[in-house]
């Protein structure tokens, strides 16, 4: 199988790749610059060179901007840009070439807000500037869904990962016994380990999943809950939190209630109802094998 991956050289995109490859399957990836194993595109101009790829079989659509800096008006379109211009430039090239299944990203910051509401994929759009992002993003899809291909976007928690991702700087902190909760510690953070996350992308692959996922695990916790278990499994304290004020002052007041102050408690219902299994279905066990 010959599969196709666009932020290959990501968090997530990198893992997916090395358990494709890791099983005898080609895998391409895309960037600005060709080079061995590269196909070149240009979300922002549009181009994507077809003559590269070949046949492809599958197609994983995972590059975005990050969204884990300050939020200036330009790095606000740089983050919905770089997803909707993207993502339709692979969309409109899956519609014309049809593979097997296309899986697109997205994020749970799609249900917005939502305190201890219980959300699952048939849950209704939240609002705030994430959740107006993955809206579009998932929308920039719907040219590969209406030529018949089995379309599946990913709305992924927080990948826990020990060298890369959010997990690093909470390490930092907490192995010097500055860790603690986040404002009130009440938000419900949706995680889930790199290990579930590429085994997940694999079993939407096989099983020709479609529509919205919510790629994350079974137990979301309370940033609180958070805090004590990273602190229990580092046998370090959780005593110094950090308070609200303070991070809407430092990383400005929108970017400080979306990413950091508020979340999601989603739940992976179309997953479980699919028949995956999660290796790591508790923090836990999760922070125990991540680190």
């Amino acid at each position: 199988m010959r599969v196709l991956i666009s932020g290959a050289r990501g968090l997530i995109g990198r893992h997916l790749a090395d358990s494709f490859r890791s099983d005898g399957h080609e895998v391409l990836g895309l960037s600005r610059r060709a080079g061995e194993g590269f196909a070149m595109w240009n979300p922002g101009s549009g181009e994507l060179d077809r003559s590269a790829l070949g046949e492809i079989d599958v197609v994983v659509h995972l590059a975005g901007e990050s969204v884990g800096k300050r939020w200036t008006s330009a790095r606000r379109a740089a983050i919905l840009n770089s997803r909707v211009l993207g993502t339709k430039l692979i969309a409109d090239y899956v519609a014309d070439t049809k593979p097997q299944m296309f899986v697109s990203g997205s994020a749970v910051g799609y249900y917005g807000d939502r305190g201890e509401e219980i959300l699952s994929e048939e849950s209704s759009l939240g609002t705030g500037f994430l959740a107006e992002v993955c809206r579009d993003w998932e929308a920039a899809t719907s040219a590969a869904s209406e030529a018949g291909v089995p379309t599946a976007f990913i709305r992924t928690g927080i990948v826990l990962n020990k060298d890369d991702g959010i997990l690093p700087r909470f390490l930092l902190l907490f192995k010097t016994g500055l860790g603690g909760r986040l404002g009130s510690g009440k938000q419900y953070l949706s995680w889930i380990s790199t290990q579930d996350q590429v085994r997940a992308i694999r079993h939407i692959v096989e099983r020709r999943l479609a529509g919205p996922i919510n790629v994350a695990a079974p137990n979301p916790v309370s940033n609180n809950e958070f805090a004590q278990t990273l602190a229990s499994v580092l046998r370090r304290p959780a005593i110094v939190p950090a308070p609200a004020f303070a991070m809407r002052a430092v990383l400005g007041s929108d970017f400080a209630e979306q990413m950091i102050l508020g979340g999601q408690r989603a739940l992976p219902e179309a997953l479980l109802a699919s028949g995956f299994t999660f290796d790591h279905p508790t923090l836990e066990t999760a922070l125990n094998a991540v680190l």
